[in-house]
């Protein structure tokens, strides 16, 4: 019965979402962006990491869409391989922070006796705020795809452990989780067909929203000097590249600045759609 109620309570969330249109638009720009970035190499006929002195700090147009940038490479190029790193490191470390969070919470809420350990060790990591956190993991780690990962990773998982605990504690006070224990359901099953089944939609919510957080921190974490290191392309170093050229060349910082503020925009969009549908689920 209540893998039932679950299912249907994700047709009508999905049915809510198709119905908003900010949902299409925010979408449709992520799926532009994430196509751009996984097909650079065939989109542009440039080589982000091939420089040409002659041709730096050019403007847009004449041949370069975007201009060029302080070692005469492609700008459109360098965005779209930079998106392509800032968008692998925020989404490999949202899931790795979702998956974790999530199970810290869940097994918070399902074994009683370890939920004071567990969210007193989460409570640790809630004292930093997640910037600081994120700068300080990358700066003991050193630079390299792995630590960024890592630190974003654990930087988000707090919010999504402290998340996923409260709404597995609502669906453990269901009288089927009772009911589940006093047949004998093992702890296995319990856990993913009847506790998770039923407290994934604030859970993906949230996790939404942690996407955009981690991709500001991952750009934050570049433009600091902290993420990986030149010549990469990663949208947060292409900002802080252009920062000596704000008079001169503005269209350096002002282009990857606008990319990343795109991005985090339409993955709160999506994350502020999904709240508000799972809102209005029992309605």
């Amino acid at each position: 019965m209540s893998d039932a109620t679950a299912v249907q309570g994700a047709s009508r969330t999905w049915l809510r979402l198709r119905r908003n249109p900010m949902v299409t638009i925010a979408l449709a720009v992520l799926l532009a962006i994430a196509l751009g970035a996984i097909f650079a190499h065939w989109l542009t006929p440039f080589d982000p990491y091939e420089t040409a002195l002659r041709q730096r700090l050019k403007p847009p147009g004449d041949g370069h869409l975007l201009g060029t940038d302080s070692q005469g490479r492609d700008l459109l190029t360098r965005l779209l391989y930079g998106a392509r790193t800032t968008l692998l490191i925020g989404c490999v470390g949202t899931a790795f922070g979702a998956l974790l969070g999530g199970a810290i919470g869940l097994c918070a809420a399902f074994y009683r006796r370890l939920d004071s350990v567990l969210m007193r060790i989460i409570d640790v990591f809630l004292s930093f705020p997640s910037i600081l956190f994120g700068l300080s993991l990358a700066a003991i780690l050193g630079p390299g795809l792995d630590s960024l990962i890592l630190a974003v990773g654990l930087s988000v998982m707090p919010g999504i452990a402290r998340i996923s605990r409260g709404a597995a504690l609502s669906v453990m006070a269901q009288d089927y989780m009772a009911s589940g224990r006093a047949i004998g359901l093992p702890d296995r099953r319990l856990l993913t067909r009847y506790l998770l089944a039923n407290a994934y939609p604030p859970i993906l919510t949230y996790t939404t929203l942690a996407f955009g957080d981690a991709v500001l921190l991952a750009a934050t974490l570049g433009f600091l000097g902290l993420g990986l290191q030149p010549p990469t392309a990663e949208l947060g170093s292409i900002a802080a590249e252009g920062r000596s050229f704000l008079f001169l060349a503005p269209h350096l910082s002002t282009a990857a600045s606008v990319l990343i503020f795109v991005i985090v925009l339409s993955f709160n969009l999506l994350g502020d759609a999904l709240r508000d549908a799972g809102d209005r689920r029992s309605t």
